[in-house]
């Protein structure tokens, strides 16, 4: 195992801490016999325990042996698999690399290694890779990464030349990506301090919800629809502001997107305001990359002291640097100006600190105009609430109440709570569920 280990060109820099590595340097010691048995089994278990807890992470399942080193083919991101991705095969050199090192990687998904188990008397690597996983919710672990990992896996398992693995995952390259970017759909990010890049977090647990889940705002989805759809075709698009009422769906619309684009290549940055001076690091790490990025701001607004709306105003439209195609922003918000406004920012009167005070309250005002469609959602009257009650209640077969008992409760519980609106009447279905 540590010679074709070392044999490896484009995916050798695995890191010494990596499993793969740390397996191979045991299995060396072992081959030598230079290290005592027990001391050997105490390495493996370490390295098997670790194994596990990845495979728990992200929901491995059937071969974990197999599973680990797919994974480590699909988020290697080197010089071919970056080329290959969204695209797929490139004529080049750098393909003949690349078939060595996936012949290596075909040794190694077959790897045999029994005469280590019994030697030492251990059963381990048998479980692995006869392995049955325990069942966990989905919000658990990545789902999204698991399905895509344990699918190739298997692929991978059958293919009867480096030419049949070579094609698989050049076609999984193609189709989703490489690396975090290409297995996951939405993200948020960890600064480092000034002139370090920031790094991308998974978000694991995203909504499994479509734009027909929401009901009602027709004109409002197919908006933001129209534009979406043209921007993962290459299109023209413009930045996307949503904004009005509380708990009307506005930031369900935006997370449905990933889900309706993902296999578009559309991907799905979450940034707060605290964060805004992190943009340019944000997009000079995306713009070379073969995907369609939603910068995505909740519940944008700003008060009279916060300068946090200048960074973003600069990357929308404005900087010296221009936003790169592969990049949109959409944000939502419950004011309509984004930035709150005051009488004394109505007044003519000239301020004591400030002489040109209309002037600042205009740069203010203009950030909403750097959005090129503004969509609104407002709050629904009573019966398109109890259209929107009854919509979500007829997807959950378990709640037995009438038509006409579920609007005199629906009613009762917007009177306690906190009026018409998507949310409440979801927070009314939770609360039947929960009964």
């Amino acid at each position: 195992m540590y010679q074709e280990i070392s044999k490896l060109v484009l995916y050798r820099d695995l890191g010494d801490d990596s499993i793969l590595h740390k397996l191979s340097k045991i299995y060396l010691d072992f081959t030598l016999e230079t290290v005592p048995d027990a001391q050997l089994i105490d390495r493996i278990y370490t390295e098997i325990k670790a194994l596990l807890d990845l495979a728990t992470q992200f929901g491995f399942n059937e071969n974990l042996w197999q599973n680990y080193l797919t994974y480590i083919l699909l988020t290697h991101e080197n010089s071919f698999s970056l080329t290959s991705e969204k695209v797929g095969v490139n004529e080049g050199s750098v393909n003949q690399f690349a078939h060595h090192d996936f012949e290596i990687f075909r040794t190694l998904f077959h790897f045999d290694f029994n005469p280590l188990e019994k030697k030492l008397g251990i059963d381990c690597f048998s479980i692995l890779t006869n392995y049955k996983a325990i069942q966990k919710k989905e919000r658990l672990y990545n789902k999204n990464v698991s399905d895509k990992v344990v699918e190739t896996s298997r692929k991978l398992a059958k293919a009867d030349s480096t030419a049949s693995f070579f094609n698989i995952i050049t076609t999984f390259y193609k189709d989703y990506g490489v690396g975090i970017l290409g297995l996951n759909k939405a993200f948020r990010i960890q600064s480092h301090g000034d002139g370090a890049p920031v790094s991308f977090v998974a978000i694991n647990n995203t909504e499994n919800i479509l734009l027909k889940d929401l009901i009602g705002y027709a004109y409002q989805k197919q908006q933001l629809s129209q534009n979406t759809e043209a921007f993962v075709k290459g299109q023209p698009a413009n930045n996307v502001l949503l904004f009005g009422d509380a708990g009307t769906g506005k930031s369900s619309s935006i997370k449905a997107l990933i889900n309706e684009y993902y296999d578009d290549g559309l991907r799905m940055i979450e940034i707060y305001k605290h964060q805004f001076k992190d943009l340019s690091k944000i997009i000079s790490q995306i713009k070379n990359r073969n995907y369609r990025f939603i910068i995505y701001m909740d519940d944008l607004s700003f008060e009279e002291f916060e300068i946090e709306y200048k960074y973003l105003k600069a990357i929308i439209e404005g900087g010296v640097e221009t936003k790169p195609d592969n990049v949109l922003i959409y944000a939502t918000s419950n004011r309509r100006h984004l930035i709150r406004e005051t009488w004394t920012d109505r007044s003519d009167a000239r301020q004591v600190d400030e002489l040109h005070h209309s002037d600042t309250v205009q740069e203010k005002l203009s950030l909403v105009a750097r959005f090129g469609i503004s969509i609104a959602y407002h709050k629904p009257d009573q019966q398109k609430y109890f259209d929107i009650v009854k919509g979500i209640a007829k997807r959950h077969p378990e709640i037995k109440l009438s038509e006409e008992d579920l609007i005199k409760e629906a009613k009762k519980w917007e009177m306690q709570h906190a009026g018409f609106s998507g949310r409440t009447a979801q927070q009314f279905i939770t609360y039947l569920l929960s009964q």
